[in-house]
């Protein structure tokens, strides 16, 4: 492995961790411990019977001070319900557009409403695990929520378009933080060995939220109005912080002081990084978003920001190598082949999740006739299956130790199942499309936790927050551009497909009458063979996550074969960072 200079920040940062986890044993006269932050070295260097236990306890589970009892269950049931409103608003405004679009007569802002909340939470994540890293993780948390909660405020009270997208935008900037904010505080409160299964209830039960949004969202629309499909999340918001606000969250490390970090902040935080970073991101999700739709893939407009969004990235590339183990994303956490492995299986992972997620129900309305309430009905067995597959597979990983065999099998079954599910057509009865559901959310719920448990397992504490971070960006990332590629491979196949089961029906039309409306928009002649196009194309889609599954086959054995329930010499090091 490459080793560092002695001089290096990232060496400072490590001489205590070799202290932690190595040998010799720990001694309060060590020099090296006076390096660090946020420790006054008197205090290390103390011989009293209270340092030398200060310094001793860190080599096994009491370096941290795990929370138990009725605080645990707070934490955790706050960072769940976090999660569950911030993966319900993703799809909660899925099934209220058409009102909103007639309320402000913005048909042609439709594309914003998704993409506004996508781009800033894209664009900003990776910034996030360096404020994680610098500042108390319970804080930073806690302003993050509250920046997604005036953001929905913004969207609920919006008197026109621009203000709703102005208003995604600011929750898309809250939301970039939850994600790795709350597995950074499941790792300081509890131990390596008992984390698989708080990430798995966490992440299982906040999947649900995608799931029932549009079934909530149609609720809300059709009963009340669309607004509160955004004022849902400030009571919940409310009660989050009765449970998080009062409550002593340890951090898994020590923090410097914040007036100690604000100096240099442009330099801990890497905001020239950031500066280069976000504006790639961007651009190319916009050409993704643009291109098919409202500009030709071949127009200037289209190559300009994929060009624009390759040259910046490549300055940016450039730029973290310089800057080094102090870089926004440090090169040498993501040459560590767990980590790049575990972010490109999670990324994949996510991606054909929010794919069967989104397109299965277009599937129960177009093909099946079914209102967007009961598409989201029908999408139950998944959900259900996948919830039980992550409760499960974290106990199992508990108790097992390892997590390659979960993340390998979540793979096959995902390959299979999503194959199964391109077989659909307008026949299909509900005993297969059930099934074929179950069999998809047990391989996506089986490994869902695995890329966090993974990389919570093989990299030093500090190094944590920047790594969660950068692996929810992949998940974030990917998702958006699969659902950019789905709607591309949507559309070209109904072009396609539409004239060939039905000649006297445009193409154009079809796309335009969206999956709701096609009983409305096309003859009753012509319906049946529509009705096949559509399912047909729903089953080409389909297609990128049999692809996607078999990516995360091959990536899921960088992931490691390691025992979490291992001490001592298992232990995450200094030289963990170093290229494997």
């Amino acid at each position: 492995m490459a080793s560092q200079s002695s001089h290096s920040p990232q060496n400072e940062l490590n001489r205590p961790l070799r202290t932690m986890f190595g040998k010799p044993e720990p001694s309060p006269h060590n020099p090296s411990l006076e390096k660090e932050e946020g420790t006054a070295p008197a205090n290390l260097s103390s011989s009293s019977d209270n340092s030398v236990n200060d310094v001793t306890a860190v080599k096994g589970e009491l370096v941290q001070d795990w929370l138990e009892g009725w605080k645990l269950l707070s934490v955790i049931g706050g960072v769940t319900l976090v999660s569950f409103l911030m993966l319900l608003d993703t799809s909660i405004i899925s099934t209220a557009i058409p009102v909103i679009t007639r309320d402000f007569n913005s048909l042609v802002d439709v594309g914003w409403y998704g993409s506004a909340y996508q781009l800033a939470s894209a664009a900003l994540q990776p910034l996030t695990g360096k404020v994680y890293e610098n500042f108390s993780a319970k804080w930073v948390y806690i302003a993050f929520f509250a920046v997604f909660e005036v953001g929905s405020l913004i969207c609920g009270v919006a008197t026109d378009s621009k203000m709703l997208i102005v208003g995604r935008a600011i929750a898309g900037l809250g939301v970039s933080g939850i994600s790795n904010g709350a597995f950074t505080i499941i790792a300081g409160i509890a131990p390596m060995h008992k984390r698989p299964a708080l990430i798995g209830m966490v992440m299982g039960i906040s999947q649900f939220g995608l799931v029932i949004g549009p079934l909530i969202g149609g609720a809300l629309t059709e009963y009340s109005t669309w607004r509160w499909c955004f004022y849902i999340n400030l009571p919940i918001g409310g009660l989050v912080a009765a449970l998080l606000v009062f409550i002593t969250i340890p951090d898994e490390t020590r923090k410097p002081k914040a007036k100690t970090v604000a100096p240099t902040m442009h330099r801990e935080l890497d905001l020239i990084g950031f500066a280069l970073f976000a504006p790639a991101a961007i651009m190319l999700l916009l050409a993704l978003q643009y291109g098919g739709n409202q500009f030709a893939w071949d127009s200037s407009e289209v190559i300009g920001l994929f060009v624009g969004a390759g040259a910046t990235f490549v300055v940016f590339v450039f730029w973290e190598r310089y800057k080094g183990d102090n870089a926004m994303i440090p090169p040498s956490i993501m040459a560590k082949r767990v980590v790049w492995a575990s972010c490109l299986f999670f990324g994949f992972l996510m991606s054909l999740l929010y794919v069967v997620t989104y397109y299965l129900p277009i599937y129960f309305q177009a093909a099946k006739g079914v209102s967007p309430m009961m598409s989201g009905v029908y999408l139950l067995p998944t959900i259900i299956a996948q919830l039980i597959a992550a409760g499960l597979s974290g106990f199992l990983v508990q108790k097992l130790g390892y997590y390659l065999p979960f993340v390998v099998v979540g793979a096959v079954f995902n390959a299979i199942a999503d194959g199964l599910l391109s077989t659909l057509a307008p026949h299909t009865g509900a005993g297969k499309w059930i099934g074929y559901q179950i069999l998809a959310g047990f391989g996506q719920g089986i490994g869902l936790q695995m890329p966090v448990i993974a990389v919570q397992n093989s990299l030093p504490p500090p190094l944590i927050p920047v790594a969660m971070a950068l692996t929810m960006f992949f998940t974030t990332f990917f998702g958006a551009l699969f659902l950019s590629f789905a709607n591309t491979v949507l559309t070209n196949s109904l072009r396609t497909l539409v004239p060939q089961y039905a000649p006297n029906v445009d193409a154009q039309t079809v796309i335009a009458a969206g999956a709701t409306d096609l009983a409305s928009a096309v003859p009753a002649a012509d319906l049946p063979g529509v009705l096949v196009a559509y399912s047909e194309s729903v089953n080409r889609v389909m297609y990128l996550c049999v692809g996607a599954a078999c990516a995360c086959f091959i990536f899921a054995w960088g992931m490691g074969w390691k025992d979490i329930r291992a001490k001592g010499s298992s232990s995450p090091t200094s030289t963990i960072v170093s290229p494997a």
